[in-house]
């Protein structure tokens, strides 16, 4: 269990000392989370938990990598904390490694009594070893190396790698109000749509983590999950399928058979049927028994939480930027880019250029390349959005892909090229309605007028999402087709639901540490 998580307990125990009268039942249900919070830092006690800084400012030192063996190790989160089981370590004196970009590389053994903070100084850097075997290149000659050797650097080899996955997501409700306009169904009144507005969610985080055998290449793969976690309220989704059941109640009892909805917005419309439910199938009386059998394909895919994930990673993937599909162009459309090398460091005991780049017109990203001075390769890449890669603006609709950027690590992989260990994707988009809405029933079968009943609504919604995807990994190694057509996945694998992060869900695996706002989530109670 980290320090992190065991200090966040008591805090929230002693907060909600603080805000209310504490009853004695109450008083020993705190003592009781605190107890178990104690238990709990001593059963898993031999976790080793570490925080990175920087020797100078005290700042934490995020992404640094930790190295266990040849080809294993993780990462530190983006608060510069990293968590290690000690008998993952091959062996029990074997030292740990941290190093990061900029810093000299520290070596210790990892027990559950080592110092749990690990301070990295700056390393100095030598100009004349860069330029002993490398002639003085301008920016432009370096970004034409890089794409020389895209195809030895980033071979498209099968591998094996044994990963951690995070998905966060960030549903934000910026403006919701709906203007009652005018019902003729008395329940379908200003007060139910208020409460509709009520139930909506202003904020909605939902986490997902996983930890995957990874099997294939960068197009071809297979997955293979182990253990997977998802956090969210789900008391949310329940308040809200019960609103939805009620209206749909509503509606039955107020429409008419054979009638159906014309739905206006402004000038545009559309017709709905509203077939019976009960009697779906056409020709089938009120009182005919019927039985269904259910039959599953087998060879049918099965979209579920592992092919959500399979999708994610693809996500990922298609945007690396030696990919030919990529968003990012900065290397495909390098003229259209300026350059600027700034200075040098070191990434993994190699030397590095540092080149800024940013677009020329109208191009969409700004980012950072640390390019390897010996091979070319790009270790590191930090990217953002200048501007929104797609947008839309029409008739009361407004759309915005406002938010595209990550940061992608790579080191050698056993057969000398590059693969990534740790890659992560920020994707945001704003959506905005600012429209008129009419539900109109309509019925032909009726004497008199063919309009029945009316639902007059203005919207005014605007809705902002985002996603960050983040994928660690922790062991990679060759394997050839065979070891590949042997490897199963479990597509119907189903994630535990968690209410509140759990350190002690992932004991015996390896993960990235979360960050502090899911370390602090929980669902409330009401």
């Amino acid at each position: 269990m980290s320090l992190v998580y065991f200090k966040a307990t008591i805090t929230y125990a002693i907060t909600s000392m603080k805000k209310k009268h504490i009853r004695m039942a109450t008083l020993t249900k705190i003592a009781l989370v605190i107890t178990f919070a104690l238990l709990s830092a001593i059963t898993y006690a031999q976790n080793y938990t570490g925080r990175v800084i920087d020797a100078k400012s005290g700042k934490p030192v995020p992404y640094a990598t930790v190295i266990t063996g040849p080809h294993s190790g993780t990462i530190t989160n983006e608060e510069g904390i990293f968590s290690l089981e000690i008998d993952k370590i091959r062996h029990a004196q074997d030292s740990i490694y941290i190093s990061s970009m900029g810093y000299e590389k520290v070596g210790l053994i990892a027990t559950p009594e080592t110092e749990t903070t690990i301070a990295l100084t700056s390393k100095p850097f030598e100009l004349k070893k860069v330029y002993l075997t490398n002639e003085n290149l301008s920016p432009e000659e370096i970004i034409d190396r890089v794409k020389l050797n895209l195809s030895d650097n980033y071979a498209v080899d099968m591998t094996r790698k044994k990963i951690f996955f995070r998905q966060s997501d960030l549903s934000k409700v910026n403006k919701f109000d709906i203007e009652f306009k005018e019902s003729t169904i008395e329940e379908l009144d200003k007060e139910l749509i208020d409460s509709v507005a009520r139930l909506i969610p202003r904020e909605h985080p939902y986490y997902r983590e996983t930890v995957a055998d990874l099997y294939g290449d960068y197009s071809t793969y297979k997955l293979h999950i182990d253990k997977a976690a998802e956090l969210y309220d789900k008391n949310k989704d329940i308040s809200m399928d019960a609103m939805g059941d009620k209206l749909e109640r509503i509606f039955k009892e107020n429409v008419k058979p054979d009638s159906y909805l014309k739905i206006k917005s402004g000038i545009f419309g559309t017709k709905v049927q509203l077939d019976s439910l009960e009697n779906a199938e056409e020709g089938i009386s009120d009182d005919t028994e019927t039985i269904t059998v259910k039959v599953e394909d087998e060879n049918k895919p099965h979209y579920g939480f592992q092919w959500h994930i399979r999708n994610r990673i693809y996500d990922l993937y298609e945007e690396l930027f030696f990919k030919e599909d990529t968003k990012l162009d900065f290397l495909e459309k390098s003229n259209r880019y300026r350059f600027e090398q700034r200075g040098y460091t070191f990434i993994d005991d190699s030397p590095v250029y540092i080149i800024d780049f940013t677009p020329k017109g109208k191009k969409d990203f700004q980012g950072t390349l640390f390019v390897n001075t010996q091979d070319f390769a790009i270790m590191r890449l930090d990217f953002e959005n200048v501007r929104p890669l797609r947008r839309f603006g029409l008739l009361g609709i407004t759309y915005r892909h406002n938010v595209f950027r990550g940061k992608m690590l790579f080191a050698k992989n056993p057969n000398g090229g590059y693969g990534p260990r740790y890659l992560e994707l920020e994707d945001g988009e704003l959506t905005g309605i600012d429209r008129p809405l009419k539900v109109i029933e309509k019925n032909k079968n009726v004497k008199g007028r063919r309009k029945q009943n009316e639902l007059s609504l203005h919207f005014d919604v605007l809705i902002s999402e985002l996603s960050k995807y983040e994928m660690v990994v922790f062991e990679s190694e060759a394997i050839d087709a065979g070891i590949y057509q042997g490897a199963t996945e479990n597509p119907k694998v189903e994630a535990s639901y968690l209410s509140a992060y759990d350190p002690s869900f992932w004991e015996g695996y390896a993960i990235m540490e979360p960050n502090a706002a899911i370390q602090a989530f929980r669902v409330v109670e009401e």
